[in-house]
């Protein structure tokens, strides 16, 4: 890549998009300018040519504002959706933390005969961990609510950003 494509990067495709709509407007009031009609047919074919352009636009517009809310309603729904796949998966697994680790002081307090000290730190071990667990899995299920109220408000806040303009509610 050479010095000047690097400092003149290629636009984007919509950038060419306008040029050429551009030059076709351009083109076409040119063409009825110069052509040999008297001046009331000329005023005729132009405001015939930009009433069937202004609802062109009004047409392309309008599925472009419908499709824009679909889109928006898919993406809040799937969002919706991945949160709460996200958040029951995060519970599991605080629950299988939690299972692991009754079984775990289980199998320990099972085992082995420990010393009147020993009794007293197992003890302590197994009421942290079964404390902690029981803290993960509340503060797992916080977050899965905090989560889907957020996704909820945003993607209510996205459907109703979504909504399709009209002339009477720009």
């Amino acid at each position: 890549m050479n010095e000047a494509e690097k400092e003149y990067p290629v636009q984007s495709s919509s950038t060419f998009l306008k040029g050429v709509f551009i030059g076709g407007l351009i083109g076409a009031a040119a063409a009825l300018l110069f052509s040999p009609k008297p001046g009331r047919e000329l005023r005729e074919d132009i405001s015939d040519k930009l009433s069937v352009a202004g609802e062109k636009t009004k047409s392309v517009y309008n599925t472009v504002s419908d499709q824009t809310a679909q889109a928006a309603g898919l993406i809040s729904d799937k969002t919706v959706e991945l949160a709460g796949t996200v958040s029951n998966k995060a519970t599991e697994l605080a629950q299988n933390v939690a299972t692991k680790a009754s079984e775990i002081t289980t199998k320990v307090k099972d085992g082995v005969t420990p010393t009147p000290e020993q009794e007293n730190a197992k003890d302590n071990i197994i009421s942290h961990v079964a404390e902690a667990s029981k803290n993960i899995a509340e503060d797992v299920k916080d977050a899965k609510d905090d989560i889907s109220k957020e996704v909820g408000k945003a993607a209510d806040n996205v459907k109703k950003d979504a909504k399709p303009l009209t002339p009477d509610n720009k």
